[in-house]
């Protein structure tokens, strides 16, 4: 989630692989949007829902928990396929906790989503962009991503996207310089060192992961396109450590080999000028998946998240200071 020009405004971007009808119905079709919102692990429960302006959406969101969360959204504009504005978080005994604007914008066979946030103050969107950080809600919109491929093309993916207060060419250097790439790549237990480290078209390299628990882990990445500063594309193996092709040491029906796409996308600048980047990463299964290896994956996207989160948080740590050396 980025900053923006109002400092009462939390602001997201997401670009989706959809027609903006389908991203539409998605948003308001009661049985599709329970299948993505809300955080990883949360289901939803729609109690009623009057879509029009002044209707109400009433609905429970269930915590992996067990806490049922209700709410009641109220709708004040509805623009088919371009814009919705609502109030959101508010309930029978409490009132809106802010109010959102959804921009659809149609981009042919894409989407792109322009959310804003707008709090009462500057320090309530402050500490709700980091209640939203921690309680993982920028998961749900790449639940809705996960969602409308699986609608569209029977495919299972897993998608993160995250938004760094750096230029688009600093990150683009972190994904494409071994010196940074190992510095962040992984949870926060661990330590990445290249073994073959050419990071180029074409190319692969060898690396090995250590955990904290001593457990270590080996795998290539082979990469097929590298366009700076917007993409990369490679796929990723495990291996021994001879580099002979092997499994996953603790999930042996992990799939066997897993094609990852990265997109860095600028956004709009913050409150000083400062330049912001979105970070997309989209992963799946790739060459021959059985059923069992396919299920493997989807089950553990909740653990990919938190795996993948940390490493963002590295990276976003660590970014600015190496832009500066």
């Amino acid at each position: 989630m980025s900053a923006s020009a109002k400092p009462n405004e939390l602001r997201l971007t997401r670009l989706l692989d959809a027609p903006v009808e389908a991203v539409w119905r998605a948003w308001t079709d009661p049985e599709q949007v329970a299948q993505w919102w809300g955080p990883r692990g949360f289901t939803l429960t729609t109690h009623s829902k009057d879509f029009r302006v002044g209707g109400h959406w009433h609905y429970t969101m269930h915590g992996p928990d067990g806490t049922d969360y209700p709410n009641r959204t109220i709708y004040h504009e509805v623009e088919e396929f371009r814009r919705l504005v609502y109030d959101h978080g508010g309930h029978d005994d409490r009132p809106p906790l802010f109010r959102v604007t959804v921009v659809f914008e149609d981009l042919g066979e894409q989407t792109r989503m322009e959310m804003t946030m707008a709090f009462t103050s500057p320090e309530e969107a402050k500490r709700s962009a980091k209640f939203i950080k921690e309680a993982g809600g920028h998961s749900t919109w790449d639940r809705l991503a996960e969602y409308l491929a699986k609608k569209r093309t029977n495919a299972d993916i897993f998608v993160i996207s995250r938004s760094f207060p750096a230029p688009i060419e600093t990150l683009f250097d972190m994904w494409v310089d071994p010196r940074h790439f190992s510095q962040w790549l992984g949870p926060v237990d661990t330590r990445m060192e290249f073994i073959q480290q050419e990071i180029a078209e074409g190319k692969t390299t060898f690396f090995k992961m250590t955990y904290g628990s001593g457990l270590a882990m080996y795998g290539k990445m082979h990469y097929l396109k590298i366009e700076r500063p917007e993409l990369l594309e490679y796929t990723q193996v495990f291996c021994d450590e001879e580099g002979n092709l092997s499994r996953h040491p603790n999930v042996p029906v992990w799939p066997e080999q897993m094609h990852t796409r990265v997109l860095l996308a600028p956004e709009a600048p913050g409150p000083a000028g400062e330049p912001w980047t979105r970070v997309t990463v989209t992963w799946q299964p790739s060459g021959n998946v059985s059923v069992a290896e396919r299920q493997a994956f989807v089950d553990m996207r909740a653990g990919m998240t938190q795996g993948w989160t940390q490493s963002f948080d590295k990276l976003e740590a660590y970014a600015p200071a190496a832009a500066r050396q």
